[in-house]
């Protein structure tokens, strides 16, 4: 370009290849000088945008100027630095804040820590073996006695359920009950119970035929109305109130030993505590009933169809997390006048797994339909979850 005495820069009405560009500058030398650098940017360049630099100032490709280079106070130039630094924070900084989100989910916070840990240990969360084994009538408790836990592993937050077969072998008789109870909230139970009890050779001496098998199923509810049997205050126990409707399949034979019913509602209140300290749990539990045999052999009696207030009770030892020891003792009334004695077991109850139990006993079921002496065992399966 034709170097101007001029100290401002014209641009004249000639075609773009005529235009002059009118730099300050000291000398014509200094400006040739400029012109080789941009030229020589400008080829290296080959029509990318790239920054070069005269006098200080940034240069870029431009179709405006002379040899396709403007500087800084072009307002492109600007505009397009200002849009590239933009595009770069909008890539980079979610780039950069992604491992922070990733350890934000993998790593909880301490809220959310503490509010797992406070509610996870109440759910489905019972000490093993608190839940008990099955009575024989189908509800939580001891082998021969009905105490105040719940069926099931859960808590308070839970629904939990349990299922049993059990056997008892006698001396001249045969029992078989099997089962499932239902927890729901530590709160209530309920459950059910189906009794098989094989007369032998017994049935042929009662003129009711070899092996006669009597038969009952036995439906329960339960209620914890307070306390806890682990927590809390070591002198309050953990008191529930049940009932159970039990009916027997053999009414013929119910009536022909002097039953006044073949079904019949037992109403229990049970008083359940464990001291952990010592290992040692106690229960009490006062049966209102008028069952013969616990209801096989029907309920009352023409003479005495009046109800009677029966104990239970038990107190176990826990050796371990996994193996407890005890003893159970259950008065009964005497309705028909066969002689019905007391029950009584020294039991042992082991758990190979969080969900298993199995208990043996040895069990004294004193006189039944005047056939004395039945001492036998008690053996026992129940899942829970």
């Amino acid at each position: 370009p034709a170097a101007s005495s001029s100290t401002t820069a014209s641009r004249t009405g000639t075609p773009r290849s005529s235009t002059t560009w009118t730099r300050t500058g000291p000398t014509e030398a200094a400006h040739a000088k400029e012109a080789g650098i941009a030229t020589r940017a400008a080829k290296k360049a080959k029509r990318v945008h790239i920054p070069g630099i005269v006098r200080g100032q940034e240069l870029r490709k431009c179709p405006h100027t002379v040899n396709n280079f403007c500087t800084t106070s072009c307002h492109q130039l600007r505009m397009t630095l200002v849009f590239n630094r933009f595009a770069t924070c909008l890539i980079v900084a979610p780039l950069a804040l992604l491992p922070m989100s990733l350890c934000a989910q993998e790593v909880p916070s301490d809220t959310q820590t503490v509010d797992q840990a406070g509610t996870f240990p109440e759910y489905n969360a019972k000490l093993l073996l608190t839940n008990a084994v099955s009575a024989v009538d189908g509800a939580s408790g001891g082998g021969i006695s009905n105490w105040a836990t719940i069926a099931g592993r859960q808590e308070t937050r839970g629904v939990g359920v349990q299922a049993h077969v059990t056997a008892v072998l006698l001396p001249d008789f045969f029992y078989q009950s099997h089962g499932v109870a239902l927890g729901i909230a530590d709160r209530i139970e309920l459950s059910y119970a189906r009794q098989n009890f094989d007369t032998q050779d017994v049935g042929a001496a009662l003129g009711i035929g070899q092996g006669y098998m009597l038969n009952q199923d036995v439906f329960g509810a339960k209620v914890r109305l307070f306390g806890d049997v682990v927590y809390g205050n070591t002198m309050v126990p953990q008191v529930a109130v049940g009932a159970q409707y039990k009916r027997s399949l053999d009414g013929a034979v119910a009536s022909a030993v002097g039953a006044a019913h073949d079904e019949g509602v037992d109403v229990t209140l049970s008083a359940t505590k464990l001291f952990l300290s010592h290992s040692v749990l106690v229960n009490t539990t006062a049966r209102l009933t008028k069952a013969n045999q616990n209801g096989l052999l029907g309920f009352g009696s023409v003479s005495d169809d009046s109800y009677a207030v029966q104990f239970e009770g038990a107190v176990a030892y826990q050796l371990s997390r996994r193996f407890v020891m005890g003893t159970e003792f259950r008065t009964k009334p005497d309705n028909l006048g066969l002689g019905e004695g007391d029950w009584f077991d020294v039991f042992a109850a082991y758990a190979p797994s969080d969900n298993l139990t199995v208990t043996a006993a040895y069990a004294d079921l004193g006189s039944i339909a005047t056939f004395t002496g039945q001492r036998g065992a008690f053996l026992q399966a129940q899942v829970a979850f």
